[in-house]
């Protein structure tokens, strides 16, 4: 049966509000327009190369590089040397989960990770099982937070990496990386966290927190997609993944993206100068459409913990609708039923699975992102539009 709902059937627009309306910024977020100003004269009158050093052109983007390691070590405590420029997130787990595996294997073949993790992380300790390590693969609470008590009883004398994300992708849940951070310092063993969803929305102090590799993405903090980078405490070797110049330390050889490492290392900037207020006002916006939704139907649940998440995240689950149907009816809101690269798949959500979500309601879920660009005028009517939506559709069912 086809549920679409006609242009007569749904809500007014309001005057003050353009659609289509983006609440999918976990997904991906908007190059902020600072961003993209520093960025274009790198892709034309400065558009030399970072590694050619007997001319000004090459000096030029040597140098800009140079300032944008300062700023994305800046964001997270870190020290300029200790950055390591990647394409994104994805590439930085997979240097840091394999090329620990590769140096450390010496000394043992054990993983710790989450069955909530990214599938950057699933993935690559997935690839290392084939190689004979030995990967366990944590359970989480009915809230999304790992059990430190489980935590510690997986670790043992063979154990040389934990990777746990800092902030999922799905919920929102953000992680006891410090309490994590320090039971791994205390037993040297090594501990990554990927940081994608977390940097430049929370505090991160890579000292404080005992990281000794954290992964980050350009495109989820409003720099441009194809850049990120991997902070490596100083001492912490990794086998190179992409062999060739010997660039980075020779952790990562190739070209460096100068546009995007520019636009990088400005977005961590805004970040650091606007978290504190800008984190306050997009949560205040996630309440707002949280409590409206709440308020108004019933059959509705919060999925992962409210105490414990990013601000801009809000993943909840309606009863009574088919998943596919409510995002088709949606048609004027960008939002998700999950991660952007599990999307393809018409599976329920394995995150929400790990909480005890069942398939019925793990289906009928959205996740709404909030970011940087969305206002309350945008967040009330999408509050009414799903309101409205979710009442058709279960009325027609």
């Amino acid at each position: 049966m086809n549920t679409t709902l006609s242009p007569a059937e749904k809500p007014t627009r309001r005057a003050n509000v353009s659609t289509p309306i983006y609440l999918d910024n976990h997904a991906t977020t908007a190059v902020d327009p600072r961003v993209l100003d520093v960025m274009l004269p790198y892709f034309s009158e400065h558009f030399g190369n970072a590694a050619s050093r007997s001319h000004s052109f090459g000096w030029a983007a040597d140098e800009a590089v140079t300032c944008a390691r300062n700023r994305v070590a800046s964001l997270i405590g870190a020290s300029p040397e200790e950055i390591v420029f990647t394409s994104g997130a994805t590439e930085s787990d997979n240097l840091a989960i394999k090329g620990v595996a590769e140096t450390q294997r010496s000394k043992g073949n054990h993983i710790i990770t989450a069955a909530t993790e990214h599938k950057a992380v699933l993935d690559s300790c997935h690839r290392l099982e084939q190689s004979g390590f030995r990967v366990t693969y944590l359970p989480v609470r009915p809230d999304g937070l790992l059990d430190l008590e489980t935590f510690k009883r997986a670790l043992d004398q063979q154990t040389i990496l934990v990777t746990i994300m800092a902030a999922n992708n799905e919920t929102g849940t953000l992680q006891p990386i410090a309490d994590i951070g320090k039971l791994c310092r205390e037993r040297s063993i090594i501990f990554h966290t990927d940081a994608a969803q977390a940097v430049g929305k929370i505090p991160l102090s890579v000292h404080e927190q005992d990281i000794d590799l954290l992964s980050i993405c350009g495109h989820k903090l409003y720099a441009p997609k194809g850049v990120g980078a991997l902070y490596v405490r100083s001492g912490v070797q990794l086998a190179a993944q992409i062999d060739g110049g010997g660039h980075e330390h020779g952790m990562r050889s190739g070209t460096l993206n100068v546009p995007g490492i520019v636009g990088l290392g400005k977005a961590c900037e805004i970040c650091r100068e606007e978290m504190a207020h800008e984190s306050a006002r997009i949560a205040a916006l996630r309440n707002r459409l949280s409590d409206k939704i709440s308020g108004a139907l019933d059959g509705v649940s919060i999925n992962g913990t409210t105490d414990h998440r990013l601000p801009g995240n809000l993943n909840m689950s309606f009863a009574g609708v088919e998943g596919e149907e409510l995002l088709t009816a949606l048609d004027d809101i960008a939002v998700s039923s999950g991660a952007a690269c599990t999307s393809a798949h018409l599976e329920p959500s394995y995150v929400l699975k790990a909480l005890g979500v069942s398939d019925e309601l793990a289906q009928a879920s959205l996740r709404f992102g909030i970011g940087r660009f969305n206002t309350e005028a945008e967040v009330d009517y999408v509050a009414g539009r799903v309101i409205e939506t979710v009442k058709q559709l279960r009325a027609l069912a």
